[in-house]
């Protein structure tokens, strides 16, 4: 496997690869991998001949007060890691690699950007749209993989691929968990013991909004706010963003069950402890 931080030598290993007429999967992460990025190769394995990841702590998605400077970085654990599941480069960049110093374009999907996570991060998702725009160019991948669990960045990432008739196939693959149901992500490493257990409660709300469709209760906006009683209730839910029931093509609210909604998306992101936590569930009805 090899080390990549330079945007020309990367370009240049694409181009012979693509002269061989071979396939290039890719998976973009900011780092600390964990099974979840692990089971994303490990697919791009099966079906392209050359595995890309980037690992690369984006600053344009982050905001002020962020956890930019403190987000995990462990480089050594996920060189072994990345290896292991069966990458064949790393593209390693620093931020000035990848905007120099004037850097002035970005790029911005309208109104999926600003709703849900996009509401209380401004600006989040133009950073990551801008960012997976250049490693497209740079890396030029015949198909990239993202995790379910950031579901609305998947929506995004589809829609910007669409509009700008750019030639990757986009595969969504499924949420890893943790035994109670804990969806794996980078940030888990911030919560405490106690926050840890407590981070259960996600998967339990939504487990429970499924349960409540399931048994035929129609309207949305009841099971919401009992939702939103049993997290208000948890004493290490210090916040909550929102608990929504939408679309799952285009993030519409859907406020009751009807013929139409086959499939429902329930997502909630909430805060344990200083930890901001998101997760999602595809109901089908």
């Amino acid at each position: 496997m090899e080390i990549l931080k330079k945007i020309t030598e990367c370009k240049s290993i694409v181009d012979d690869i693509k002269k061989r007429g071979l396939t290039i999967g890719f998976v973009p992460t900011m780092g600390f991998l964990h099974e979840g990025h692990l089971s994303l190769i490990r697919k791009a394995k099966k079906e392209c001949d050359r595995i890309f990841i980037s690992i690369f702590v984006n600053p344009l998605q982050f905001g002020p007060g962020e956890d930019f400077k403190n987000y995990p970085r462990d480089m050594k654990r996920d060189i072994s890691m990345a290896g292991n599941a069966g990458a064949d480069y790393i593209f390693y960049p620093a931020a000035k690699e990848m905007y120099g110093q004037d850097f002035k374009t970005a790029v911005e999907v309208k109104e999926l950007g600003d709703i849900m996570c996009g509401e209380y991060r401004p600006g989040h998702f133009s950073g990551v749209a801008t960012v997976v725009l250049k490693f497209f160019n740079i890396v030029k991948p015949d198909r990239a993989y993202f995790g379910q669990k950031d579901y609305q960045q998947l929506v995004i990432i589809k829609r910007m691929v669409c509009d700008m008739n750019l030639d990757v196939k986009i595969t969504g693959c499924p949420t890893v968990r943790e035994k109670d149901g804990l969806a794996l992500s980078s940030r888990n490493k911030y919560l405490s013991a106690g926050e840890r257990k407590s981070a259960a409660v996600l998967f339990g709300c939504l487990t429970e909004a499924k349960d409540m469709i399931k048994k035929g209760e129609k309207d949305l906006e009841k099971i919401r706010k009992t939702i939103m009683t049993k997290l208000k209730k948890n004493r290490s839910v210090r916040k909550v963003d929102y608990f929504d029931f939408r679309d799952p093509g285009t993030l519409e609210h859907i406020k009751r069950v009807n013929k139409e909604n086959r499939n429902i998306l329930a997502a909630i992101a909430v805060r344990i402890g200083k930890t901001r936590l998101i997760d999602n569930m595809i109901i089908k009805v």
